[in-house]
């Protein structure tokens, strides 16, 4: 990697220090954040409800192997229920390492994923194994299948048997007799039972392809006929003597998408009867599946290309016909429920006659009752505020969980809301403990996984009662990393909004340097996503990458960020849409505007030495930026950025900007690629070659531009590392510390 130096001279950017009095500092400082344990996060879990609420099992570790620990949610009392010796396979000298964990509803067996192997980014193929706590037994599944191919393995509801995919086929496996049955014998490279392609699982996050009946005697699945989608080719160069290509179906903005179905197929074999959902498979998205909590049918959510119309049917299992029970739509794009592998996607009111959802339709994500049976939905929230989530369900059934955050969009509060009756809806976080809370709540609704916190105060995990709040007791303190993070949180954060030229008022952080001095000019450092699938502006623990800013803010930097309009911010429907059709034209314009409120607002702002980085979205926010202001934009960072949006997914592209042939002017103006003649300052690319989600290509078509345009840069290619640039040891580190070592090079630290 070269960098042109003043003078024409060029020098190995990698062997050229920086210069700097703080380098040295700077790099151990980032050694600490990335390479040791001084500042690990560490959680509570995986933790499970058993007994509706009753108790909590969780995962906890003994004389260096697993166990299994059950505490009696009111008292506290401990017992481990599955002691290190039962997780040791017979002739074995070690326990089973457990990744993940599931009971059977009676609890009486356990079923456990060890030796589990990355497939996608979060989908991923291991071992099972079930333990009968009544007789004692460890058996792996599976009936001699390769290591670590299995997959999504579930419990039927009576504990007899577990279904899970194989070979993209369907399997189902009595428990005691160990004997695997293939439900599903069509299964392909290209035809794919019980699991999803990419593009579902990074956007829709359909990754557990089935659902067991609620008698268990059937099984739901997705099915996917990937014929007929470009497969895009990811090569490993590093891995062997000659190239490893991996080919991956991969529908690109206006390309083919798989065609996707509904089947249920009965334990005791035969074919499956298909869900009769009208529409052209390939030309729609089956986006949620589950049974109805009766057992009568199945629940199928499905989008139509454009994502602007959501209609959920009701299908029969026996005759495959399916009606319409629900329809939202949007002129821009409708939200979906996120999915949720152990509960599935939707929740339900009045066993199961009400579906409950949320729409914007009024202009507020508010969350409704839809009726089984058809008719008007019935609005459940109706204060003037945004619904981030539906957590759960009252006790008495007759009221709803959910978080929201009416007054302040970068925070996060529990709330409870009636169910058919007036009265408006109650906080149940309490008043003293602004910040971001988040909750697993227990099936009977009466208790609480709370995890807490602010952005300069790291999580803490606690028991508490519903509805009254109640802290039962402390689950997870993290006291090291609160003691390690006490000197880094210094000044602490500010938060801002800023009114923009443009008219909107957006949110902000600003971290100051140490020894901070009001009449000096610092050097700016912006920290840019800016695109509909993420906000930066939160006031929770920001974990590694915010320490990062604060390492940099700690060399004399002042650090930002800023949620413009487009991004998911609780700030209603007419915010959130405003980008459709023109991702990445509002964000530059907007985080441009920003940056000069803020050096109008705060004199010590020095806007002749601004800097920007982002990751994904937020690097293609770079390059627009680095591209449309010049003048203002001085250094730039793009981590794997999308230069050319007709580069990357259909589902995610094609919602927030429209189909391609619809919309050609909108693509072509928000794409960086085609800005490119804009670059005046000093720019660093970097991507991972193996990235299966981002894919190098698009940085390899900008720095061909770039090329041709006569534009010096800086370009980074981290060998066969995929979005996440993480594997491999130590290439998280050295990540950041080129990110660290670009800035401090080419925007100088310090006031002035």
């Amino acid at each position: 990697m070269f960098s042109t130096l003043p003078g024409g001279a060029v020098a190995l950017l990698f062997l050229l220090p920086c210069g700097l009095a703080g380098a040295e500092e700077l790099a151990a400082r980032l050694g600490r954040i990335f390479d040791s344990p001084a500042f690990a996060q560490k959680r509570f879990g995986p933790a499970r409800w058993v007994r509706g609420g009753a108790g909590y099992t969780t995962l906890e570790t003994a004389a260096g192997a697993n166990e299994i620990v059950e505490y009696d949610t009111v008292s506290g009392e401990r017992k481990v229920v599955v002691p290190a010796r039962q997780l040791t396979p017979p002739g074995g000298a070690r326990a089973l390492t457990v990744d993940d964990y599931e009971w059977s509803t009676d609890a009486k067996r356990l079923l456990i994923y060890t030796e589990s192997r990355k497939v996608w980014r979060t989908n991923s193929r291991g071992d099972y194994w079930v333990l009968d706590r009544t007789a004692g037994t460890l058996k792996q599944l599976g009936g001699g299948a390769p290591a670590s191919s299995l997959s999504f393995a579930k419990f039927s509801p009576d504990g007899s048997r577990v279904a899970y995919v194989r070979g993209n086929n369907l399997w189902v496996e009595e428990v005691g007799t160990g004997k695997p049955q293939a439900l599903t014998t069509d299964g392909s490279a290209t035809l794919v039972n019980g699991a999803s392609d990419w593009v579902y699982e990074e956007e829709l996050s359909v990754r557990d392809g089935f659902r067991w009946s609620r008698d268990g005697q059937s099984l739901a699945f997705w099915q996917f006929d990937v014929t007929g989608v470009e497969q895009f080719a990811l090569i490993d160069n590093t891995s062997a003597l000659y190239p490893k290509v991996t080919q991956i179906p991969y529908p690109k903005a206006g390309g083919r998408n798989a065609a996707v179905r509904v089947g249920v197929v009965s334990v005791a074999g035969g074919a499956p009867r298909w869900m009769a959902i009208p529409g052209d498979s390939r030309a729609h998205y089956l986006f949620r599946m589950e049974w109805l909590p009766d057992g009568s049918g199945l629940a199928i959510g499905q989008l139509n290309r454009r994502q602007n119309r959501a209609t959920v049917y009701v299908a029969d299992p026996r005759s495959g016909v399916a009606r319409a029970m629900f329809e939202d739509q949007d002129a821009a794009w409708v939200d979906v429920p996120p999915g949720d592998d152990r509960r599935g996607g939707f929740h339900w009111l009045q066993q199961g006659k009400s579906l409950l959802w949320l729409s914007e339709r009024d202009g507020w994500r508010h969350v409704y009752a839809a009726r089984r049976e058809g008719g008007a939905p019935v609005l459940l929230t109706p204060e003037p505020a945004d619904v981030l989530s539906v957590e759960g369900l009252a006790p008495d059934g007759e009221g709803i969980y959910y978080l929201a955050s009416p007054d302040n969009s970068t925070q996060r509060y529990l709330h409870r809301s009636a169910v058919g009756r007036s009265g408006a809806a109650r906080r149940l976080t309490p008043a003293g403990e602004p910040g971001t809370h988040g909750y697993d709540i227990s099936p009977d609704g009466r208790w609480a996984f709370h995890t807490y916190s602010r952005f300069d105060r790291p999580p803490v995990v606690d028991l508490v009662s519903l509805p009254e709040h109640k802290r039962v007791r402390l689950l997870e303190d993290n006291a090291a990393l609160r003691a390690n993070a006490a000197g880094t949180v210094e000044p602490p954060v500010e938060f801002l909004q800023l009114e923009l030229a443009s008219g909107p008022v957006v949110d902000g952080w600003l971290l100051k340097p140490r020894g901070f001095d009001p009449a000096k000019r610092y050097p700016l450092v912006v920290y840019v996503y800016g695109e509909p699938a993420g906000v930066t502006v939160t006031d929770g623990w920001p974990g590694a990458r915010g320490l990062f800013h604060r390492a940099l803010a700690a060399e004399g930097y002042l650090v930002a960020s800023f949620d413009t309009r487009g991004t998911p911010a609780l700030k209603g429907r007419a915010w959130r849409k405003s980008i459709y059709g023109a991702v990445g034209v509002i964000s530059a314009q907007e985080q441009t505007e920003a940056v000069t409120a803020l050096g109008r607002l705060k004199s010590y702002v020095d806007v002749s030495r601004v800097g920007v980085w982002g990751w994904s979205g937020g690097g293609s926010n770079t390059l627009n930026l680095m591209f449309r202001s010049p003048d203002l934009f001085r250094v730039g960072v793009s981590v794997a950025p999308v230069p050319d949006q007709r580069l990357y997914d259909t589902i995610y592209q094609e919602r927030y900007m429209g189909l391609p042939e619809e919309n050609a002017a909108g693509y072509r103006s928000g794409s960086p690629i085609h800005h490119a003649e804009g670059l005046r300052g000093k720019l660093l690319l970097v991507h991972g070659s193996g990235d299966d989600n981002v894919h190098i290509q698009g940085t390899q078509k900008l720095v061909n531009r770039l090329i041709e345009l006569g534009k010096p840069f800086d370009y980074m290619d981290y060998p066969n590392r995929t979005h996440a640039i993480a594997e491999g040891e130590g290439t998280t580190l050295h990540l950041y510390r080129l990110i660290a070592r670009y800035l401090t090079m080419h925007l100088p630290a310090g006031g002035r």
